[in-house]
């Protein structure tokens, strides 16, 4: 595991002390030493190490990493370069598309948007090799809550993307009168017509920062 070295560091390093923690790492190291995980172990503190919490002005909010072969790679949603365009993701592309004007990429790599302020979290950081879920209760949602009330204490305007409702299940701890939370239907295909296509959330999200006097998200992936 790379650790985590930036401003983070300073709200997450007392998690690393509590005995959660510690019983997660034990159970992560058997499982990276005796199974096939994802994303890589050097992977898993990407979305902090690109990120780092003075520069979130949008989060996004997964659950598990993708479970297939060099899929996963630390980035809610993003796939490594080469892969395929997991079939939500090629929903957010189409929403942005009609949303801001952006074209449809030919590839899946988010790298772009995390260095503009865009922490794309899941809420468990690790995954069985073609076991979804496999890595849920073991006590990343801990770590991953303490993570998202470092980000709703954060006294600047923040914009919340939460799509599906275990990220809304979140919304209780969002406090801040500072921030926007925009919901809607998971992009999965099994929810994404029930109100993700046209949700707007992009251009909503670039208003809001653009009102703050915040540079907004250049969204648009470029080909490889």
């Amino acid at each position: 595991m790379a650790m985590i070295d930036n401003d983070w560091l300073t709200y997450v390093q007392d998690e690393f002390k509590k005995p959660y923690y510690k019983e997660l790492y034990t159970f992560i190291r058997q499982e990276y030493n005796t199974r096939v995980i994802y994303p890589p172990a050097d992977d898993i503190f990407n979305a902090f190490h690109l990120t780092p919490l003075s520069e979130v002005k949008v989060l996004i909010l997964g659950q598990d990493p993708y479970h297939g072969e060099r899929q996963a790679h630390g980035l809610s949603f993003s796939v490594l370069p080469g892969q395929a365009i997991p079939p939500s993701l090629q929903n957010i592309y189409q929403e942005l598309k009609d949303d801001v004007g952006c074209y449809i990429p030919n590839n899946g790599y988010l790298e772009k948007w995390a260095r503009q302020g865009v922490l794309m979290l899941n809420t468990v950081l690790t995954v069985r090799a073609h076991q979804p879920a496999s890595h849920q209760g073991k006590g990343w949602e801990q770590f991953t809550d303490a993570i998202i009330q470092a980000v709703n204490a954060q006294d600047r305007p923040v914009v919340y993307l939460l799509w599906g409702r275990p990220a809304q299940s979140k919304i209780p701890m969002l406090t801040n009168p500072k921030h926007l939370i925009l919901k809607a239907p998971h992009p999965s295909p099994l929810s994404a017509f029930r109100g993700f296509f046209g949700c707007r959330h992009f251009s909503q999200a670039n208003e809001f920062l653009k009102e703050h006097g915040i540079a907004p998200v250049d969204w648009q992936i470029e080909n490889i």
